[in-house]
Formats: structure tokens, C-alpha cells, sequence
């Protein structure tokens, strides 16, 4: 089963963009069934795992859960604007940019100063593949004013992604344990901001909950990372995991059929290529 959990999280994760897309729904309708899709899959993890986690961890979950949800509102917002071709390369390379330095600044990783120059030239390759990701041949004003503004947003609800893959490492429970908080603090992440943006009737519309589907996929994805970093080691199934963003671009422009001109899908695919190099010698460092 080893080799299953090293794959199935980089194959889920990569067919998420793809069912998001297919599924259809604006972001809230996605979201929304990505939080009840999760949920519904953690009272399983619940019944298999039990109830081990104290209320100190309960909490800190429940808000790395709702961080979560900020982060994921950027990208399913990106998705729309975008596409998922240029959402995923840009999204991925900026959460392991974040992650690493976090690592570097917070937890004190990269320790030596071989690591630490490994460490930071991994991120200038993730840096440099997420503007070739980015790249855009056929600009116009407004095209251009659309990316930015999304490109911009996708930055500052990164934000939530690396609070979400930060809480945790203070926590001293194990990654099922968190995973039915998570999706508690999920949920109430959601409503209060369907609350705030007056959209509470998401709850009632048919492709919020055939988003659920979104949801079943999140959590079989979450669930085998755990398992892969407990076979696996926590390098080589995080590294394996990064190669979701190749499947979720590659297959976005083939199944969802989305234009690139020959100079955007050559800068795309050295760019995944540039990004998944940049993961493995950060992960190395």
C-alpha cells in the first residue's frame, strides 16, 4: 500500500480543479460543497479514528480548517477568471514559496548553510516557474487589468493556505485526529461568509451540493497524504504530492479544453517543470 498513498493524494489533488470545473457553479456554490463534502467524510474518519484530540487542538483545527476556506475562495474565484491552467502552476508555487520560508523563519529549518543555499535557490526556481506559468502572449488592456486583479487576489488568500499548513505543526495530535475539527471550522468559515456577502441561498442551489462531490475528492486526498507521509516520509510524499499541479494543468487544457497559444503552453510546461525541480531542492535544503 505504500506506493498507493504516494500517489493517490498528487492524483486526487490534481483531479479536484478538473471535477470543480466540470461540475460548474460559481465559487461560493463550489466552496460551499467542498466544506459540506469534507465534513460528510470526516464523521467517517471520526468513527474509524474516535475522538482523540484535546479542546487546545479542537480549536487551533477548527481555525486552520476556516484558513483553509479563505485560501480556496481565492483559487476558485481564479479558476473562473483564468482557468485552472493558469490558476494551479501560479497558486502551487506560491504556497511552497510561503511554506519554506515559514519553515525558515518560524520553525528554523535549513539549519546549515548548504541547506540554506539549496533551500533559497529552490525558491527562486519556484519563483521563476510561476512567472513562466503566468505568461501571457496575447495581452489587451482588459485581459490584462483581469489577470492582475486575480493574480493579486490569488497572492493575499495564499495567506490562508500557509496559516492552514502551519497550525498544525503546533499541534501535538496526529493528522487524523485534526481532520474532523478541520472541517467543522470549515463550515462555519463557509456560512459566516455566505453570511457576510448575503448569498445564504447558495445552500439551497443544486450545484452547491453536486459540489459535495469536490469535497469526497478534497478529503480522499487529504487522508492518503496522511498516510504516504507516515510510509513514505514526510520529503518524498510531499514532493510526489506537487505533481497534482502537472496533472490539473495539463489535463485542464486537454478535458476543459482551454486555449494556449504555442509560446504560453511552452512557457507553461518549462514552468511546471521549473516549479516541481524548485520542490524537490527546497524539500531537499
Amino acid at each position: 500500500m505504500t506506493i498507493v498513498w504516494l500517489f493517490v493524494p498528487a492524483l486526487a489533488w490534481g483531479i479536484l480543479p478538473l471535477a470543480i470545473a466540470y461540475i460548474g457553479g460559481n465559487a461560493k456554490n463550489q466552496i460551499f460543497g467542498t466544506a459540506i463534502g469534507t465534513l460528510i467524510t470526516s464523521f467517517f474518519v471520526l468513527a474509524f479514528n474516535g475522538f482523540n484530540i484535546s479542546a487546545h487542538n479542537f480549536i487551533l483545527a477548527m481555525l486552520a480548517g476556516a484558513f483553509w476556506i479563505g485560501g480556496q475562495i481565492g483559487q476558485y474565484t481564479a479558476y473562473q477568471n483564468i482557468g485552472v491552467s493558469k490558476t494551479m502552476p501560479v497558486s502551487t508555487g506560491l504556497q511552497l514559496i510561503g511554506t519554506s520560508l515559514i519553515g525558515v523563519l518560524i520553525f528554523g529549518e535549513w539549519s546549515t548553510i548548504a541547506a540554506r543555499i539549496l533551500g533559497f535557490i529552490g525558491i527562486a526556481l519556484l519563483v521563476a516557474g510561476v512567472f513562466l506559468t503566468a505568461y501571457t502572449e496575447n495581452k489587451n488592456n482588459a485581459n490584462q487589468k483581469n489577470s492582475r486583479q486575480t493574480y493579486l487576489v490569488l497572492i493575499s488568500t495564499t495567506i490562508g493556505y500557509l496559516i492552514y499548513n502551519t497550525l498544525p505543526k503546533a499541534m501535538s495530535a496526529s493528522g487524523l485526529a485534526i481532520f474532523f475539527p478541520e472541517s467543522i471550522g470549515m463550515v462555519l468559515a463557509v456560512l459566516s461568509y455566505l453570511l457576510s456577502t448575503k448569498s445564504l441561498r447558495i445552500v439551497t442551489e443544486k450545484k452547491s451540493w453536486l459540489n459535495v462531490i469536490s469535497g469526497l475528492i478534497f478529503s480522499i486526498a487529504a487522508i492518503t497524504y496522511i498516510f504516504s507521509v507516515r510510509d513514505n516520509g514526510v520529503n518524498t510524499a510531499f514532493v510526489v504530492g506537487q505533481l497534482s499541479v502537472v496533472l490539473s494543468t495539463i489535463g485542464s487544457m486537454i478535458l476543459l479544453k482551454e486555449h494556449k497559444t504555442k509560446r504560453e503552453l511552452s512557457a507553461t510546461i518549462l514552468g511546471l517543470i521549473v516549479i516541481v525541480t524548485g520542490a524537490i531542492i527546497t524539500t531537499i535544503g
